[in-house]
């Protein structure tokens, strides 16, 4: 007698908002069979896991074995979760602030929710290395920490499908070869799992590997057989593009001469008794290009945030940005005004009811969403850089409604619309393909090439730090390495 698939899906058609996204899918797993799924942004590989999760409305089949409903987990990008008051509504900054972010339950509190055994939750996070976070608030995690409680809410929950929505992102190297192993090891357990991913990170256990085009699926082929292709455009022609388009863009602001953009005296941060960073001493001059690299949870984003002016421990350390000493009287809004900023949090945390064209424009005022009218010419400056990234077609769509590339895109230019002095990009490649990432980095280049910018830019993947960068920092438990 044959065993039935695993998974067979027919006829899937998924419509959002009126508009096709996912256009007539069907394809079959057999027992021992794993499948990726790559695409470009906005391709539709992000409702696909949630169709076959049953969280949309989706016309046509899907059958798993047997035709038993089995035990499924979500592994998304983006984790969402309620608060003490059993709400959702928290802001990017709270994280940073120990008051506010005492609302979020510890992950610890989240996982006994899910089972009292303390010997198997002791045994998990121990499993995905996250066993010295069990008293850290889940809104104080970071990103690559949310993947791996995420993972482990699976396990506890003995989910018997895994749906992975780009598990990678956000990851440090040593984190996705852990992460890849685990899933070799859940895979041998008999847990089986479907991932959407980009094609430089396909865990080993996958077998078959099928591409999303504009919402249809192409053939599922042999892992051994897929060949990709390669991006066709050069980058000395994406050079030229994006310095005539820059050209072309008057600035929003002028903004005042500065010698030292960043320096840092003996910073520390603490959290309910955790050190987050450790006495940093950290200078970055004008014109200066570096990256900041470190583990998942070594402290980067709380460095970063004590520059953009979203954590009040800034102003119990010594720190001057613009060459004034933070504190002496300069509003939050003054340090925002002079940066550029894009982070995993701020793209978690945004405002998914405004528009892309509002998202893009509330940039020029540093605004979680645009509260005052346009001049003409603020006008211009938003429509040219919506053009410069190819994004002027989701001008009129909500921000919720975009593939998460897509609202990558339109936050990065949120970032550069001011034309600001000083870049700050934390992961900004991240849900980006690889030819739309490549564009990004050429631009970023040629910006701080050719308009002399200051960039601190941060990414686990070496090969998305643009060349202007010729300085660096790593960080190590909260502590600059030697």
């Amino acid at each position: 007698m044959t065993a039935s698939p695993l998974l067979q899906v027919n006829g899937l058609t998924v419509q959002l908002s009126g508009q096709p996204v996912l256009k007539d899918l069907s394809f079959t797993l057999q027992q021992g069979e794993r499948l990726a799924v790559i695409g470009s942004s906005g391709s539709g590989k992000t409702t696909l896991i949630k169709a076959l999760a049953g969280q949309c409305f989706a016309a046509g089949k899907i059958l798993f074995q047997n035709n038993h409903k089995p035990r499924i987990a979500v592994i998304s990008q983006q984790h969402h979760f309620t608060n003490l008051s059993n709400l959702n509504s928290f802001y990017y900054q709270q994280r940073f602030n120990s008051n506010d972010s005492g609302d979020a339950v510890t992950v610890a509190d989240a996982l006994h929710e899910i089972t009292n055994d303390t010997a198997a939750i002791q045994k998990t996070v121990a499993l995905f290395g996250i066993d010295h976070v069990l008293q850290t608030r889940l809104i104080q995690l970071s990103n690559g920490e949310h993947k791996r409680f995420q993972l482990a809410k699976a396990v506890l929950q003995n989910a018997e499908w895994l749906l992975l929505d780009n598990p990678f992102v956000g990851l440090d190297i040593a984190a996705r070869n852990e992460l890849n192993i685990i899933l070799d090891r859940l895979a041998q357990k008999g847990t089986h799992y479907l991932l959407v991913t980009s094609p430089n990170d396909i865990p080993s256990s996958v077998t078959h590997i099928a591409e999303l085009i504009e919402g249809r699926l192409g053939p599922v082929v042999l892992r051994s057989v897929y060949t990709g292709k390669e991006s066709m455009v050069s980058q000395q022609a994406m050079d030229a593009f994006f310095i005539e388009s820059c050209k072309t863009i008057t600035p929003a602001y002028s903004y005042p001469d500065f010698s030292i953009a960043i320096r840092m005296v003996n910073t520390s941060v603490n959290y309910n008794n955790r050190t987050i960073l450790d006495n940093i001493n950290w200078e970055v001059k004008k014109g200066e290009c570096w990256s900041i690299s470190g583990h998942n949870g070594s402290g980067k984003s709380t460095l970063l945030s004590l520059v953009n002016g979203d954590n009040p421990q800034a102003f119990a350390n010594e720190i001057y940005l613009f060459d004034r000493k933070k504190g002496s009287g300069e509003s939050i809004w003054d340090i925002k005004q002079k940066i550029g900023y894009v982070s995993p949090e701020l793209h978690h945390y945004f405002d998914s009811a405004a528009t892309a064209y509002e998202v893009v424009a509330s940039g020029l005022f540093d605004t979680i969403g645009l509260f005052r009218q346009l001049s003409s010419q603020q006008k211009t400056i938003v429509d040219k850089w919506m053009a410069v990234l190819s994004i002027t077609q989701t001008s009129r769509k909500r921000f919720k409604q975009l593939s998460n590339g897509e609202q990558r895109l339109v936050l990065l230019a949120r970032a550069l619309v001011k034309n600001p002095p000083l870049l700050i990009l934390d992961e900004p490649c991240q849900g980006l393909d690889s030819e739309i990432a490549a564009r990004f980095i050429a631009l970023i280049n040629t910006i701080c090439v050719e308009m002399q910018k200051t960039l601190i830019y941060v990414s686990h993947y070496e090969e998305e730090i643009p060349s202007c960068v010729t300085r660096s920092l790593k960080l190590e438990q909260g502590r600059i390495a030697a």
